[in-house]
């Protein structure tokens, strides 16, 4: 079972995989009003999208660890 100190710890490693799709999530969806406000190339917008993804796997990553401890 599960101390305090462990609890908090999966605590904090959920919550920054929620800010972590959150802000995934924010990027993808603004990278094309970004790129055209601040007239950049669309590599740059293909760019956002890679880092989007990159949270959202990361974030992947993180759950499945938390998942991983809480079952034991």
């Amino acid at each position: 079972m599960p101390n305090d100190r462990e609890d908090e710890a999966l605590a904090r490693q959920g919550r920054m995989a929620a800010l972590a799709i959150i802000g995934g999530g924010l990027l993808s969806i603004f990278a094309p009003r970004i790129v055209e406000v601040f007239g950049l190339q669309q590599r740059v917008e293909f760019l956002f999208y890679m880092f989007s993804m990159a949270a959202f796997i990361w974030a992947l990553f993180v759950t499945f660890q938390i998942w991983q401890k809480r079952r034991k």
